[in-house]
């Protein structure tokens, strides 16, 4: 009788590889990602792993992919069932989504928002359609709200020329968005990752057991501020 291999023994070989560098990052950091360490964890060889990722980087990057798609089915599920023309509801839901997602899954967020990891470098053209996909609905939100002339530009200050031609840049990449919305789209994203990387990290002061609450709180603000 032929012995089985340690591949068919393990159901979906892929996802358990990544599952396990999931709980690794978690106890050691990405940084200390190591496929020979997998490979024992999973009880096989190491080029097992190889004939799925070739190197510590291409799971990296793979991983990178996945956290930035599940990122992006929560911003999209969150949309589920709120009317298309309420953006307060809509840009409400996002953020409060956002906080949720990276509060449950830190260690997706960090690898996709945190250090970088030293001697890395993620391939554009792998990961940068996952990051977009991941900002796309925040991004339709103020759009629509921009289209519909309910989006407050009009509180902004005047962008200089240099971040007109950036903004513009990036319009050209991104689509049909205007160059304010996709202004307001960054600006917004760095007020709630600044909060989450604070809650994430144990930065916030000790009384606030309860750091969701100043992130609901800054939400409102926001949906108050441009809407």
């Amino acid at each position: 009788m032929v012995r089985p291999t340690k591949k068919e023994q393990i159901p979906n070989l892929q996802e358990a590889i990544k599952e396990t560098a999931w709980k690794q990052i978690a106890e050691l950091g990405a940084p200390a990602l190591s496929l020979r360490a997998i490979a024992r964890e999973l009880k096989i060889s190491a080029p097992a792993i190889y004939n799925y990722f070739p190197s510590r980087d291409d799971l990296v990057t793979a991983l990178i992919v996945d956290a930035y798609n599940s990122l992006g089915d929560s911003q999209e599920g969150a949309l589920d069932g709120l009317s298309v023309d309420d953006q307060a509801a809509r840009l409400s839901a996002l953020g409060l989504a956002y906080h949720q997602w990276a509060v449950t899954y830190p260690q997706r967020y960090l690898l996709i928002f945190g250090t970088p990891i030293p001697n890395y470098h993620a391939p554009d053209d792998i990961t940068l359609p996952a990051a977009v996909r991941a900002l796309a609905p925040l991004i339709q939100v103020l759009q629509s709200a921009y289209e519909a002339g309910s989006l407050h530009v009009e509180r902004l200050a005047a962008p200089t020329t240099k971040l007109k031609t950036m903004l513009n840049a990036w319009k050209k990449f991104e689509g049909r968005s205007d160059p304010e919305a996709l202004y307001l789209a960054l600006v917004i994203w760095s007020r709630v990752h600044g909060l989450v990387m604070l809650e994430i990290g144990n930065h916030i002061p000790p009384s606030f057991d309860d750091p969701a609450e100043i992130f609901r709180r800054e939400v409102k603000n926001i949906v108050i501020q441009y809407l």
